[in-house]
């Protein structure tokens, strides 16, 4: 049973106030908050048992080495891959970014073709565009479909075989709108095109398995999803990472350095350069414990209602508008919308005086804003909720929007 009021008593920071109002945090696409089992686990260890890992014979060495590894077999079961495919990196971000120097830099020549989509994260635009300019490469754009998710029959136009790598997120950031990966990795192989799939706004939200998904990459953060920042994921294919030079050199990397050349270490340690961030990775286990305790299909099919009640009561609403589908079963809950008068970060700074917390502006998505003719009016608010928030929360959020209404 999910039981939310259960939930809510393990996040500390739900029962501060902003402006003496009971914050209501509904910016969770941004970063989510931490439950106690995270914050106590960091504690824990830098009390009790911090050390250096994979380096000492000593007892703390040894321990933390162990519960670290162990964090890393806690993550890889989660999306049901094999141990030495899951890579600890800062963010979904460096996890791009470390695809796009180890693979796409030494595979793709003038010849070949990056396909992404125009709503994605910037974190998934700008390391394409660096590629498609340092090796000379075509870098494609897919528009969107009227559900506001990535047009499926343009893909098929696009995509040929001289497209080698195709980007995209399974999430919309800004939108909301579910993506049809499956349908595009499909398509992406059968054009023997590699496909990393960003899933930053769902692996908080649904469970994954990439095995069933078939996708070469898969890519998302810790602090989305309860745990904190500093720690990103990002799995590959044993055979792919197998042929891809490191990304960043150093310690723990190798197996051997000479004089003038090294022998580089097992995976999954090759792409693991330095002291890693040893304690975030095993807090962000306890945020993966949390939620499989909770069950990732509840948390979903809850999620599912508060979307549903969220776009129920939107339709009451006179001078803001929706950018997005209506359509609760086709969209997470991320929702971004307009005022007929007032530009984003007014409206942000006016919930923030009742205590609401939302992102406005860009999202980090300037292409996407302009794609929808967005950009030159500031863009949009954007509110995105998560598993302690409750209907109660949406309601209050939809009194102070109704005030705002009367009041501009």
């Amino acid at each position: 049973m999910f039981d939310v009021e259960k939930i809510r008593e393990e996040f500390p920071v739900l029962k501060r106030k902003i402006n003496n109002k009971k914050l209501i945090y509904f910016d969770n696409a941004a970063s989510t908050q931490k439950p106690k089992a995270v914050i106590e686990k960091i504690k824990e260890i830098y009390e009790n048992c911090y050390a250096n890992i994979h380096r000492g014979i000593h007892t703390l060495s040894q321990e933390l080495s162990d519960e670290y590894e162990n964090a890393r077999k806690i993550v890889a079961n989660f999306v049901n891959s094999n141990f030495e495919e899951i890579i600890f990196t800062r963010n979904t971000t460096e996890s791009i970014n470390l695809i796009a120097y180890s693979y796409a830099l030494k595979n793709l020549n003038k010849n070949d073709e990056i396909i992404i989509s125009v709503m994605e994260h910037h974190s998934n635009i700008l390391p394409w565009q660096f590629v498609s300019k340092k090796v000379g490469c075509k870098l494609t754009y897919v528009s969107l479909n009227k559900d506001y998710k990535i047009n499926v029959e343009e893909f098929k136009e696009k995509i040929n075989r001289n497209t080698k790598v195709v980007s995209i997120t399974h999430i919309s950031n800004v939108l909301g709108s579910i993506n049809d990966i499956e349908e595009i990795i499909k398509i992406s192989h059968e054009n023997e095109a590699i496909v990393i799939i960003d899933a930053a706004q769902s692996a908080p939200h649904t469970k994954i398995d990439v095995k069933k998904l078939d996708a070469d990459f898969l890519v998302f953060s810790s602090h989305k999803m309860l745990g904190p920042t500093g720690i990103g994921i990002l799995y590959g294919k044993k055979d792919i990472l197998e042929e891809m030079e490191p990304f960043l050199f150093g310690g723990d990397m190798i197996k051997d350095v000479d004089f003038y050349s090294a022998i580089w270490n097992d995976l999954p340690w090759k792409f693991e350069a330095g002291t890693p961030n040893i304690v975030d990775a095993i807090a962000f286990a306890e945020a993966v414990k949390f939620l499989e305790n909770i069950g990732m299909e509840n948390i979903e099919k809850y999620l599912n209602e508060l979307t549903k009640y969220f776009l129920d009561r939107f339709s009451e609403l006179r001078k803001f508008k929706l950018v997005g589908s209506r359509n609760y079963k086709n969209r997470a809950p991320i929702f971004s919308f307009i005022h007929d008068y007032l530009k984003s970060h007014e409206i942000a700074k006016l919930l923030d005086l009742e205590g609401i917390a939302v992102r406005s502006g860009y999202h980090c998505a300037h292409p996407l804003m302009k794609y929808l003719n967005l950009f030159e009016s500031g863009g949009t608010v954007r509110a995105s909720l998560y598993l302690y928030n409750t209907k109660e929360e949406i309601s209050y959020f939809f009194d102070i929007l109704k005030k705002i209404e009367n009041n501009y």
